[in-house]
């Protein structure tokens, strides 16, 4: 049988990937933009639909940042009320391992769980962020050494009273301690289907030793295939096999009449992902600088980035360890093509359009289907997150036209095969914890 592909959508919210200017752009807080993308979603027979976390918001230049002036609401509260206007698409929801206590936790994921009728998911992220950590009473931040080792804590503390079926749970650990019952029977999937994305050699062992799904940034065929064989490989170390765990590299899409109509269309969301004032933005969080002097059509600073000057962003925006060498190569990468600057290469504008807003999918409804079929089937990966470019219809195009034909190509499903998340991902209920201590690789 053909491998099949799997589908999740990543309700865009606050990040550049959102063309804020189109017209058909509508609220990111109205619910009714939560339930025209979920039920997309579901008509298109996605695995689950897949919300980011704003635990505060971002600062450029000591002011909030751009995107993040629309609102963050909380994600169970918008899962929970999806829960009511579909019936089989999963739920999932990226909540933070750094900040929050596994009681809370697991009576909150259970909580959903049972009102969806088993279709939770939870994307396990860790913080060592101090400038977030100063909204929480824990405050501060952990040594990035720490994260994962609180992150697996609280998921077998979690996990213990998720599986305990009304026995007493003692739980002591270097982090955690406490002792009672839990409030809630045993949900329909046993837990939560755990996501992770870290891709660091400590957050990939720990995906391996933990998660049903990671969510990868790896999304072209060679390094989508070398991520998947190396997670892959990883997974017999604790017991397990390559079917246990499905890799979901995020990815975004651009559908059009003809190919020419595409490339067209894709250009066109590309600039428009990158305004002039978010071009100079994205330059100084690698710079370190204030370039607001720059000209945006112009060519890049000739002046080197700041060392010391990376604190100009606070909050999870794009940091650099060696802004040296990463300016030098987008020196190279402007001079090598071509472009409006005065010197016939890449403007600074050009430049940020072409590292940072490129579609990964382009072309007529059965082009695309078949790029992604082609991936899946090249094991670079066994399916995607789809991230639009536009709330609430980015995803009816590709619902009522690649869908079909990945059917007709044979790579996907036809309808439900049951109603919990853990159907969808062919996945067993889970009567143990496989919570270990990652090793090492």
């Amino acid at each position: 049988m053909k491998k099949q592909v799997h589908l999740a959508a990543h309700f865009p919210g606050v990040n550049n990937t959102t063309v804020w200017s189109d017209p058909e752009s509508g609220s990111q807080t109205d619910f009714a933009s939560f339930v025209h993308f979920a039920q997309s979603a579901e008509r298109g027979l996605f695995d689950f639909l897949f919300l980011a976390e704003g635990l505060r918001l971002r600062e450029h230049r000591g002011r909030i940042h751009d995107l993040d002036v629309v609102g963050r609401p909380d994600t169970f509260t918008v899962l929970n009320a999806i829960a009511a206007v579909t019936t089989h698409l999963g739920l999932g929801g990226t909540i933070n391992t750094t900040f929050n206590e596994p009681y809370e936790l697991a009576r909150q994921f259970a909580s959903l769980d049972h009102l969806s009728g088993g279709r939770a998911a939870w994307n396990l992220v860790t913080s060592s962020d101090a400038f977030t950590g100063e909204n929480f009473r824990r405050g501060g931040f952990l040594d990035p050494s720490e994260r994962y080792e609180r992150a697996g804590d609280i998921l077998a503390a979690a996990t213990e009273l998720w599986l305990s079926d009304g026995g007493e749970v003692r739980h002591t650990s270097s982090q955690f301690s406490f002792r009672g019952r839990f409030t809630l029977p045993p949900t329909p999937q046993g837990h939560p289907v755990l996501i992770q994305s870290g891709d660091s050699e400590q957050g990939r062992e720990f995906g391996a030793a933990t998660a049903d799904a990671i969510f990868s940034r790896h999304v072209t065929i060679e390094a989508g295939q070398e991520f998947y064989r190396n997670m892959k490989d990883r997974l017999p170390r604790y017991g397990r096999a390559e079917r246990d765990l499905t890799i979901l590299p995020a990815a975004t899409f651009v559908i059009g009449d003809t190919p020419a109509d595409a490339e067209e269309r894709a250009e066109h969301v590309r600039r428009a992902q990158v305004s002039p004032p978010t071009a100079i933005a994205f330059l100084e969080q690698v710079w370190g600088r204030d370039l607001s002097a720059y000209d945006p059509d112009g060519p890049l600073p000739d002046v080197d980035p700041d060392p010391d000057g990376v604190s100009i962003t606070r909050g999870r925006v794009r940091h650099e360890k060696d802004t040296a060498k990463l300016a030098r190569e987008w020196r190279e990468l402007a001079a090598s093509k071509k472009g409006s600057a005065p010197d016939g290469g890449l403007t600074i504008r050009e430049l940020i359009v072409e590292t940072s807003a490129r579609q990964s999918f382009v072309g007529t409804a059965k082009q695309v289907a078949e790029q992604i079929d082609d991936a899946v089937q090249a094991d670079a990966s066994d399916g995607f997150i789809l991230i639009p470019h536009l709330v609430p219809g980015g995803l009816d195009r590709f619902a009522d036209e690649v869908v079909p034909e990945l059917q007709d190509r044979g790579a996907y499903r036809t309808s439900y095969s049951g109603p919990t998340l853990r159907d969808h991902l062919d996945l067993p209920r889970p009567t143990t914890s496989r919570v270990t201590t990652p090793q090492s690789a």
